[in-house]
């Protein structure tokens, strides 16, 4: 019977991180059923609630918070404090001892002038599971360097491979490098709070940026170990595999995946070039790469002379990977990913319409995923959390909103 809370139900995840590999760890989190209890600046909030346009539409039409604020903070509470303060610290000192978890995303050591470090919150709470994001970890020459996902993709090598060959080297289309740092975070944390449940004990976890982009170079950065020669851009062609990358129909761009020899044999029956899988130049996968222009010679006008539809039905008959090259639009409206139910709506009332994100894509069969609350307003969960969490009274709460410190 599918239980009704998330896999994560219980824990309680102190958010001190913003922008995105940070807030993309702990939405993860969070929809996987933890509480998340987002801290945020007064009046000012996450960097990304002004990273627009687009934005959201207030009731009266004036913009609130952008689209990229919204696609990494579901599924959270939003409190505001100024721990700058001593008595901001002092709040999220009770906090920290009310926590499982702790993720920031600060540059290395910020955090300690606050006691807010690692080895100042493992002391309020020995079981803390205490996570760090930062763009080149705690140790090395560059620890205590800002980094940005744009520069993590330039030094990973990430860009040096992507582009056109005689193109440019090119960023990819997305924060990419924070994303993987988020993903690998998310990981870290449950695998730690395991450790912490059989022994009572938390730790701290090093996330770095570099380290997660350099991870995902993969079979780019094992070829180069293998050969010392430098990966270079092929556009959409890859460096392993033929054919597999993007070919011209009469009407659209076309997207064909070949992973071995028998895919092989059965792309040149469907497209018209029987036989040629027993050509010595193409009855290999390492002999199409040796020659692989002269493959796509004899592949490229026969996809050219039929529309993509025709494609990608005689392709799917036979087995072999084939898709069209979407659009984001166009991808939006796939009916797989309608099918999969991975766009979730919120409404918030401060909003003149609705919020659409993508979903979570973790299908768990007994704590199903939830998205269950909508990226929150800036502060507000605030009084709900200082009353609930830490037993603050209505006085004590109005005293601190006076002075600015929430």
């Amino acid at each position: 019977m599918t239980q009704k809370t998330g896999a994560l139900n219980g824990i309680r995840i102190l958010d001190l991180s913003r922008v995105l590999a940070g807030p993309w760890a702990t939405q993860t989190l969070g929809d996987l059923g933890a509480e998340v209890i987002k801290v945020e600046r007064p009046g000012v909030g996450d960097d990304t609630r002004s990273w627009g346009p687009p934005f959201h539409q207030g009731r009266d039409g004036t913009p609130i918070d952008s689209a990229y604020y919204m696609v990494a903070n579901r599924n959270k509470s939003s409190i505001c404090v100024d721990f700058s303060t001593p008595d901001g610290r002092a709040l999220l000192y009770d906090l920290i001892s009310k926590c499982d978890v702790l993720v920031e995303n600060f540059k290395t050591g910020h955090l300690a002038r606050y006691g807010l470090d690692y080895e100042s919150a493992i002391a309020l709470n020995p079981a803390l599971v205490y996570c760090s994001i930062t763009g080149f970890g705690q140790t090395g020459p560059l620890k205590d360097r800002p980094g940005y996902d744009y520069l993590i993709q330039a030094m990973s090598g990430l860009m040096s491979v992507t582009g056109e060959t005689d193109g440019p080297p090119t960023k990819v289309g997305l924060a990419i490098s924070d994303l993987v740092a988020g993903l690998y975070a998310s990981n870290a944390i449950i695998a730690a709070l395991y450790s912490a449940r059989e022994t009572g004990k938390g730790q701290h976890i090093d996330i770095s940026l570099l380290d997660c982009q350099m991870a995902v170079m993969t079979n780019q950065a094992a070829n180069t170990l293998l050969t010392g020669k430098n990966a270079i851009r092929m556009g959409s062609r890859h460096p392993s595999l033929a054919p597999y990358q993007v070919f011209q129909a009469s009407d659209a761009p076309v997207v064909i995946a070949v992973a071995n020899d028998d895919q092989f044999a059965r792309l040149c029956d469907a497209i018209g070039l029987q036989g040629i899988h027993n050509d010595a130049r193409f009855a290999t996968n390492a002999a199409r790469i040796e020659n692989r222009n002269a493959l796509e010679a004899l592949i490229v006008p026969l996809i050219k002379a039929r529309p993509i539809v025709c494609w990608i039905e005689a392709l799917a008959a036979v087995g072999v990977s084939c898709g069209p090259l979407n659009t984001m639009a166009e991808a939006l409206k796939e009916p797989q990913v309608l099918a999969r139910d991975m766009i979730d709506t919120f409404s918030r009332d401060d909003l003149a319409g609705p919020v659409s994100v993508m979903a979570s894509p973790l299908c768990l069969s007994k704590t199903p995923v939830q998205a269950h609350k909508a990226p929150p307003k800036l502060g507000e969960d605030t009084d709900q959390v200082l009353k609930s969490v830490i037993g603050l009274t209505e006085i004590e709460i109005a005293r601190l909103r006076k002075h600015g410190i929430i």
